[in-house]
């Protein structure tokens, strides 16, 4: 665990860990039911846990790795046509009691999966995700989808990060040209301003938790298509919440969100752990051929 916790990944465990906390204290204040704090805490636990598992072993997926973003494209699509409709908007699948939104949690893993290492199949996944948003319909992650991907855009100017972009721009505009009437959901919508009716503490628990979202992106290469589209995506969902009856994430009551964002923080924090070792490859290769250089040059 000690690996999982380095550099980085100590600050967005931290970052992560430190919301969830401060989104719990606005939920006791506000009186929300223990269930949702325990929902919450559970899914903390489990995004620890996943967070470990994904960031900690040396695994490598090989050929399937082209076929995850894809496969996660195709969930999204599936809970537009399969998922449990509310006033028109089809964008959770039930489990037991409990509602998931899917998207929230396999969205961020696929900008980050796609950031990493963009190509064909990658863009034939975000294209279907953009599809499924579309018809959900879902304005704040499919505006996250083409934020997220225009950040890719901004390092790599490949063909499949370019149709990956048309795709996401096209998806986001399906759902502007859409009704939304779903109304706020206590304790999970529009709570940047309900927080501060409650205790001004509260608020200020909601803002400084939603802050600490942005900061793993920055820590974790907002010079790097991964950290500029993690960073990217998450201040979109929280100012679509903003603005919108969309769910706060992490600090409001929903445990997709934190699922969601602690997953992504693991596949960003791997992919640094990548790029570190290849890096050292690459100077230690270097390193080699001045060496084989000089050697050559004295005798």
């Amino acid at each position: 665990m000690m690996k999982a916790v380095k550099g980085p990944g100590f600050v967005g465990l931290a970052c992560a860990s430190a919301a969830v906390g401060l989104g719990i204290v606005y939920l006791f204040a506000a009186g929300a039911p223990s269930r949702h704090i325990a929902i919450n805490l559970a899914a903390l636990v489990v995004g620890l846990a996943a967070y470990a598992t994904i960031v900690v072993p040396q695994w490598r997926l090989g050929a399937a790795e082209k076929a995850v973003l894809p496969a996660l494209g195709l969930m999204i699509l599936a809970t537009a046509l399969l998922g449990t409709p509310v006033e028109g908007a089809a964008r959770w699948v039930a489990l037991g009691p409990l509602s998931l939104q899917v998207s929230l949690i396999v969205l961020p893993a696929m900008v980050v999966l796609f950031a990493r290492r963009p190509g064909p199949a990658g863009a034939a996944g975000i294209a279907v995700a953009a599809l499924g948003l579309a018809l959900q319909p879902d304005r704040a992650m499919a505006g996250a989808l083409a934020a997220g991907i225009a950040a890719v855009a901004l390092y790599r100017r490949e063909p499949a990060v370019l149709i990956a972009l048309a795709a996401a721009a096209i998806g986001f505009a399906a759902t502007l040209m859409q009704p939304d009437n779903l109304p706020a959901t206590p304790w999970v919508d529009q709570i940047f301003y309900s927080s501060f009716d409650v205790h001004p503490a509260a608020g200020l628990a909601v803002i400084a938790g939603s802050v600490l979202l942005q900061i793993p992106g920055l820590v974790g290469g907002a010079r790097r298509p991964t950290g500029s589209a993690f960073a990217a995506l998450w201040l979109t969902i929280v100012v679509a919440a903003a603005l919108g009856n969309y769910p706060t994430p992490v600090v409001g009551y929903g445990g997709s969100a934190i699922l969601g964002y602690l997953l992504s923080l693991s596949l960003m924090s791997r992919t640094r752990r990548t790029e570190g070792r290849e890096a050292v490859s690459r100077d230690s290769s270097a390193e080699e051929r001045d060496g084989s250089s000089l050697s050559a040059s004295l005798t």
